[in-house]
Order: structure tokens, then sequence, then C-alpha cells
């Protein structure tokens, strides 16, 4: 709350708080502000407050204000960020001498000239955003398990068991091997016959977390400009990581038993993609698996129209191993594998791995190589003792028990508090209707100590929507929804 007894004054409070969720990235570049009318209400202020916190964050150079729209948050230009003092004041001057004139009009004139427009979502947006701690209470819009739910005493012992004195040394003194350790990739290959995914330890490669995966495979496969399909609603980092890449992202609604598939024969007919991206199976942020019907087409249209598949698994500890999966079908001809263990064992030890078909793997080392030489031996050959061991499987078991509660209990409050689900509630995530606008909601609820994880972020291009994901793991508390409802029934 705002205090009126504070040294500073209101407006100072009110910009600071702005300003502090924009350099965070809790209010991504693109993200609109509440409107003039809705934060003095929101924070019990007059309008003419909200007006003066606005002049000062758009002086700053981290708003801008669009023409009868609003106020947005800018991507700061580096070359840019240190505006001259003239120019904050010249342009504060400007607002100032037209307040008899409409506001909008006034501040969209001084920010065309000095601000430029506002651009996308990126990654590290949504990565500060994600994971930027604003509170001890548990986050709804988070993407991973609560650190509680990972904590164990297998991994410990196995790193223990494999950095003896001698094993340190030898370890340390050189570099790995350039695959990934190979009783890593041993474990892996078997690991991946239960999914009947047939991939040889000489067909792995082993990369710093299932993000780098997809990193590799994109820089071996892709050039600036070649047009990649990716699924609708999907991955906001993967959207933002292609098109930082300079990839044209075309983006394929995903249905409940996978791409819509007309639209992909027409992207196919039109743009000659060389990609395509999939969560085939308990999709982020849907929760939807893919049907074997589908998959069949999807290897249809890679074999005719001569695209790659890139199939991320990062959530096949918690699904069925009858799940379907596009590599299974088609044994590593077009399709490259990827998952980690970050969702499931230890986020901060960066492991994942790609699968290749035999042809891509040395491009994919190459890639590899010189982008990070090799990868931590160390914690590759202490994950290789877990899985061997059985641990990492009942490790998994005991998380999924756990979520599928969790999970029960999470639903009966969405319900009870006014949401719908626009998808069948399994898996971590659920993909939820509120209603009204989450990101308007979002910034209502970060006020409250809430990280919510707003529809928008999860299309291409980011626009309003109604929708939210949640985590199942993070949303069982009865305090949270009691304060979702309030906001949502204000914001109605």
């Amino acid at each position: 709350m705002l205090m009126k007894t504070s040294a500073q004054s209101l407006t100072e409070q009110l910009r600071e708080r702005f300003a502090e969720r924009i350099r965070t990235r809790l209010l991504a570049p693109g993200a609109r502000l509440p409107s003039v009318r809705q934060c003095a209400q929101q924070h019990s202020v007059s309008p003419s407050t909200v007006v003066a916190a606005y002049d000062q964050l758009l002086a700053q150079g981290l708003v801008e204000a669009r023409k009868n729209r609003g106020f947005f948050v800018r991507e700061v230009n580096p070359a840019r960020a240190e505006w001259p003092q003239n120019a904050i004041e010249n342009g504060a001057k400007e607002v100032a001498g037209m307040a008899s004139a409409n506001w909008s009009t006034a501040h969209w004139m001084v920010a065309r000239r000095a601000a430029g427009s506002a651009a996308p979502v990126n990654a590290t947006a949504l990565i500060r955003g994600m994971f930027h701690k604003i509170s001890n209470k548990p986050q709804p819009g988070m993407g991973v398990f609560p650190p509680d739910w990972l904590e164990s005493t297998f991994m410990p012992a196995a790193v223990r068991k494999v950095t003896g004195t001698r094993a340190l040394q030898d370890f340390s003194s050189q570099y790995g091997e350039p695959l990934g350790d190979l009783g890593l990739r041993r474990a892996l290959s078997k690991k991946l016959s239960t999914l009947s995914v047939n991939a040889a330890p000489e067909h792995i490669i082993t990369t710093v977390g299932a993000t780098h995966a997809l990193d590799i495979v994109s820089r071996t496969l892709l050039r600036a400009g070649d047009p990649v399909m990716v699924e609708e609603p999907g991955w906001a980092v993967e959207f933002a990581r292609l098109a930082a890449l300079g990839m044209r992202v075309l983006p394929v609604p995903r249905r409940a038993d996978g791409p819509d598939l007309e639209v992909m024969a027409k992207y196919c007919e039109i743009h000659q993609p060389k990609l395509y991206v999939s969560v085939s199976v308990f999709h982020n942020p849907t929760g939807y698996c893919l049907s074997p019907g589908s998959a069949h087409r999807i290897l249809q249209l890679a074999s005719q129209h001569n695209f790659h598949i890139v199939e991320d698994d990062t959530y096949s500890h918690i699904a069925p191993e009858y799940a379907t999966r596009l590599t299974a079908l088609d044994g590593l001809q077009r399709t490259i594998y990827v998952s980690g263990f970050a969702k499931i064992l230890a986020p901060n030890w960066r492991i994942g791995f790609l699968a290749a078909p035999p042809a891509l793997v040395e491009p994919m080392l190459d890639t590899k190589l010189l982008a990070t030489l090799t990868t931590p031996a160390l914690l590759e050959k202490a994950l290789a003792l877990c899985i061997e061991q059985g641990q990492l499987r009942r490790h998994a078991e005991r998380i999924r028990t756990r979520l599928d509660a969790a999970r029960a209990r999470s639903v009966k409050l969405a319900l009870n508090a006014g949401c719908t689900f626009a998808a069948e509630p399994v898996g971590l995530f659920g993909w939820v209707d509120t209603g009204v606008d989450t990101d308007a909601l979002a910034q209502r609820m970060l006020d409250e100590g809430y990280l919510l994880a707003p529809g928008a972020l999860f299309h291409a291009e980011r626009k309003p929507s109604t929708l939210m994901r949640i985590n199942f793991a993070t949303t069982q508390d009865a305090a949270f929804w009691k304060v979702y409802a309030k906001l949502r029934a204000a914001a109605g």
C-alpha cells in the first residue's frame, strides 16, 4: 500500500513501484499499465497523482504512451538507455504545457519522438519475470515444482560417491567427453527405450539443460530468416529465442489431439518451413497430448515437405510412458528428441540432452563444442548413478503421486473461484479461463505478492487474453484463490 506518512510523496512511491517492476522485468516490454482511472482506484489516490507518476516514468524512458491506447513498458535500447538531462526536462515540460489538452495525445507525441515503439516480450524478460522472487508466497505462475518437492538424499549421496579425491582431480584437470559422459549416455539410451525411442549412446549429446539442446538444434539446422513452425499457445521463451536468432516464427494453433494440420499444410505449401517445434506430451500450457493419428500426419508432412521436427519432451518424467511420441514413430529419421532434468530433479544442475539422427550428430556436436566445449562430467556421472540405481524413477513416482493430489485440490479451488478450464486438467499446468484481461489482473496480483502467467505470454505476438496458466503444485493455497476472486470481481 502507498503510505501518506512516508517521506516520499504518493507520486514518487507509485513511480518507484512501477519502475522497480519494470527494471526487474516483472512488467515485461510491451506490457500495458493500468489506465489512469484504474490505477487511481487500485491505489486509492487521485487521477492527478497517477498522471504525475506516469509522466515521470515516461521521462525516465521506462514507458511509452500510445495514442488512444494508454501506457506500455518500453524495451530499453542500450545505446539510448541514458537520456541527456535536458531531453528529460524538455519532455516533462512539454507534457506539463499540454495539461489542458487530451493527456493521451500529449504523452503520445512526446513518447513517439523520444522512445520509439515497444518491443515484444523477449526471453530475458520472461525468465527474469517468472523467476524473480517477489514474496514468500507460493507463486501460481512458476514453471517448476516447489523446491521442497525436489528435496532428496540420493542426489547428494551420488555426488559424494563420484567425487572422491582421485576422481575429482582427474575430472577437473581435463575436458570431458565431447558427446557427454558415456555412462550417462548409456543410461539415457536405456531410459529412452522404455518410451519406445531407440537411440544408441552415440546418437545422444548431453547439454546444459533442455533449452541449450533446443538452441543447438536451431543453430545447426537454421539460418536467419528461415521459417519455423511453433505451436500456439506455446512456450514464450521458445518464441522469443527463435525470434532473437532471426527466424520467421509461424504459429500453429494447438488443439487437443495435436497441431492444426490444415494450418501446417498451408504453411508447408507457402513458406516451406525448415523446422517444426513440438511439445507433444503434456503440452505447455494446455496439457494436451498428441494423438497417434495426428502424429502420423505430421510425419507425412515432414517427409513430403522436407522439414525436421524437434520434439521437446521436457515433461516426460511425469507423463505416461505409453503417450504418443513422434520420435518413437519416426525412429530418429526426421525427428530430434530433446529433454532434461530441471523439472523433476535439480534445476541448477542444468543437465539436458538431445537424441539426433545419425547424420546430424556430428554437425550438432560441432555446435555444442563451439558454444560450451563440453558439459560437467561430475554431475553427469552423478545423474547416471541416480538413473542406474532406480532412484530417479522412484523419485518421479513420488512426484507424480503428490502432483495428482495437488491437482485435485487446485482444480476444486479454481472452480470455486469462478474459473473454467480451457483444457482438461492434467500434468503440471492448468490452462484457465478467468473471463477478464489477465495482463491487467497480473499487475493487480503483484501488489498482493503473487506472480501470474497471463495468457498473452504464450502467444507469438502478445495480445489481450482472458486465459492464464497455473501451476497445480503452487495453487493449493486457498488464500491465493481468495485474493484472486476479489481482484477478478473488481476487474470484471
